[in-house]
């Protein structure tokens, strides 16, 4: 069974949630889009379903990152993935501070695409993400080559650190605090009572 953990509505493009992902009843989903062309950066292209429900049962019981289904308008479009960087990913490879959180997130792919969806979808997981309190800044890795993430990631307040090499790739490490992100959106972020996203 899923709980929807979050809901947002964006002011051009509606109603946004989070639910929790389950690894089973979600892995045909799953596989389709990331094993998309346009999913190449999420490097999982030649995975097979059975690979995609192990990959998100192996993270669905690990203690240091979850993965979530996102929704527009109720319907699945996105996929999220929330992980304490001081333990996956960047062990080593940054100065982690009290209060960071990793993300990744990928959009469903479609024939009839949207305009400023992709952002409405960032935006709605940062909310997400600095809806809770103790969030005091998000960190991501995106490939260096991965120049559309990279003008979104400014768009909601990142900064680039610079670049890190991981094992699977060379990466832009880049971060956003609550104040940059609000700064760049205009949201206001931290608590149940946020006029632009509530924890459900």
């Amino acid at each position: 069974m899923t709980t929807v953990v979050y809901r947002r509505t964006d002011r051009r493009h509606g109603a946004f949630a989070l639910r929790t992902l389950d690894p089973d009843a979600d892995a045909a989903l799953l596989h389709g889009w990331v094993t998309h062309p346009k999913a190449a950066f999420w490097m999982m292209l030649d995975a097979d379903p059975a690979q995609v429900t192990h990959e998100y049962r192996r993270i669905h019981a690990h203690p240091h990152h979850d993965a979530f289904v996102g929704l527009w308008r109720d319907r699945p479009t996105f996929l999220a993935e929330r992980y304490d960087p001081a333990h996956v990913e960047l062990v080593g490879r940054y100065d982690a501070a009290e209060g960071d959180v990793g993300m990744h997130f990928l959009c469903a792919p479609t024939d009839t695409p949207v305009r400023g969806f992709t952002l409405a979808v960032i935006t709605t997981v940062m909310a997400w993400l600095f809806a809770d309190p103790a969030t005091r800044r998000v960190v991501v890795e995106p490939d260096v080559r991965n120049s559309a993430v990279h003008a979104l990631n400014a768009a909601v307040g990142f900064t680039v650190v610079g670049p890190i090499a991981k094992p699977e790739k060379d990466a832009l490490l880049s971060v956003c605090t609550r104040a940059m992100f609000e700064n760049a959106t205009g949201l206001t972020t931290g608590g149940p009572a946020t006029p632009g996203g509530v924890p459900a």
